[in-house]
């Protein structure tokens, strides 16, 4: 009984700040504040995101490194920009409702696959293609990899991931309860991205400088 009235927000004076809560079966139907931060906390990630993936992608020193950094920095450019777009047409342009649904839609695939492409310059190709089918349980395989350099980071970015769920469930409840989501993807995204750049991209003589 604590734990509701503790989050019940629409009884203060941020309910001004948040939607109501809808049944499932219902379209989200954020407040003109929630909007714009839906669109801001992914739409500011948009340009670091092309720049590291391009970074990444200079620092490749062989093939399959190259095609890391691509299918990563799809993964990585795409997460946002969809997101970004979706939520700009969901706010500015609801009546196109045929382009919100499609759009929607995208926006779920695009995490599925940023899923796996986090996992890309990780693995051989061959496995690569094993974790896209797995989609959510990529993760798993990494425990017998033999070089656990950069565990930890990614363990990092996935409770990120996790905890933010919680948030994703309670739009309703929680002011800006899905930007706050959105900022809990941007940071597991960005550890995920820096274990990749420190330990698959970096040059061996810059790695031991930054664990100095």
């Amino acid at each position: 009984m604590f734990a509701p009235r503790l989050l019940d927000f629409q009884k203060t004076k941020y309910a001004r700040f948040m939607n109501h809560r809808v049944p499932a079966h219902k379209r989200y139907q954020p407040t003109e504040y929630e909007h714009a931060a839906n669109c801001a906390t992914h739409a500011f990630w948009i340009i670091p995101s092309i720049l590291g993936s391009s970074n990444l992608y200079f620092l490749s020193d062989d093939d399959w490194e190259t095609i890391s950094a691509w299918i990563y920095g799809l993964g990585l450019c795409g997460l946002f920009v969809v997101s970004t777009v979706f939520h700009t047409i969901s706010w500015k342009k609801s009546h196109l409702r045929m382009v919100e649904h499609c759009l929607h839609m995208f926006d779920r695939m695009v995490i599925y696959f940023f899923i796996a492409a986090s996992y890309a310059p990780w693995y051989k190709l061959v496995e690569l293609l094993c974790y896209i089918v797995m989609g959510f349980f990529p993760a798993l395989v990494i425990l017998s990899m033999p070089n656990t350099e950069g565990i930890w980071e990614l363990v990092t970015g996935g409770v990120f991931y996790c905890l933010g769920m919680v948030f994703f469930k309670s739009d309703g409840r929680i002011p800006f309860a899905h930007a706050i989501w959105h900022l809990f993807v941007a940071f597991g995204a960005g550890t995920h991205y820096y274990a990749i750049w420190r330990y698959l991209y970096l040059p061996s003589t810059l790695q031991t400088k930054v664990s100095k």
